[in-house]
């Protein structure tokens, strides 16, 4: 065959490869996953999720991690994004943005209609850490220490609010500094003891309790019941030294995104999502308490995508939600 007649008949393949190279790699759905900061519990669930999102989907749906400040930081984002956001928040704060209430009262913004619900996340659990070889102590143990409680954060807001609702907020001394370096803090001495809601077993807890002796605070019933919050037991060995239950408060969390995700990518997440939940439950022990159940604690109203899903599989969805 001539030279030339050879280069003509394979240009036409060369083309279709081509082309067909280049739809592959635009066929993967990108999402944004916005949690929390690196080293915490939910940074590390958010690692887990996208390797499970990545497997049940084939790599169909690729999500990205990124570091957040925390949840009012994730919904306020709600106002910038464009495209596939999913992040993750406490229902209160979807209630406040929505209403224009709270940190959102000065930054009001019609986007905040747009958010929609996916799935239930592992709730915020509040943890009392001291450097004590204790183990389960009330929180009069706070009494006089110097605690490291973060900045802005759900846990730092209702640090403050627990020590001033026992009166210890005049005899405990809060550090002025970020809640990532409470861990290093703890172990070199220059703190007493930190504050950090995350759901268990948190990473960093656990890395603490490994190198050193520690103490948790647990609360009593009526502690609980003075909070207002809703009551969680952590189960005794969850941490290194700390062999009883812990009796402690959490928050419900919830994953969301916004009307611009378009009904089959929110579909594949929630279905993805519940049928890779055993999977990673046995890798990792919080998301075996995730049910269906939860769905009654979510703000707002879920993503038609997702509601498609839960209807398919015959979940009862509250009406508020549709």
């Amino acid at each position: 065959m001539l030279p030339f007649l050879r280069s003509a008949l394979c240009t036409p393949l060369i083309v279709v490869t081509t082309l067909s190279l280049s739809f592959t790699a635009q066929a993967d759905t990108r999402v944004t996953y916005k949690s929390a900061t690196a080293g915490t519990a939910y940074y590390q669930m958010g690692v887990e999720l996208s390797e499970a999102i990545r497997q049940g989907t084939n790599d169909d749906i690729v999500l990205t991690l990124e570091e957040s400040q925390g949840s009012v930081q994730n919904v306020m984002e709600v106002m910038a994004r464009q495209g596939n956001y999913v992040f993750t928040t406490p229902p209160a704060l979807v209630e406040q943005a929505m209403a224009g209430e709270g940190p959102f009262a000065e930054r009001q913004n019609p986007r905040f209609q747009e958010i929609r619900g996916l799935f239930p996340i592992p709730a915020i659990t509040m943890h009392f850490i001291l450097a004590e070889d204790a183990g389960a102590v009330g929180i009069e143990a706070l009494e006089g220490k110097h605690l490291l409680i973060g900045r802005g954060t759900f846990g730092a807001r209702e640090a403050e609010r627990y020590l001033t609702l026992f009166g210890l907020e005049e005899s405990v001394q809060i550090a002025d500094a970020a809640l990532g370096s409470g861990p290093d803090a703890l172990k070199n001495g220059q703190i007493d003891g930190f504050v950090t809601a995350s759901s268990y077993p948190t990473p960093n807890i656990i890395e603490v309790a490994a190198s050193m002796p520690i103490a948790m605070v647990s609360l009593t019933d009526e502690q609980i019941e003075m909070t207002g919050a809703a009551p969680q037991t952590i189960p005794g060995g969850t941490y290194p030294g700390i062999n009883e239950d812990v009796h402690t408060t959490s928050l419900p969390v919830m994953a969301y995104t916004t009307s611009q995700m378009d009904d089959e990518t929110a579909y594949t997440l929630t279905k993805t999502f519940w049928e890779r939940r055993d999977a990673m439950a046995e890798e990792t022990a919080w998301w075996g308490g995730i049910t269906p159940d939860q769905l009654a604690n979510m703000a707002g109203t879920l993503h038609t995508g997702a509601l498609r899903y839960y209807d398919e599989v015959s979940v009862e969805v509250p009406e508020s939600l549709r």
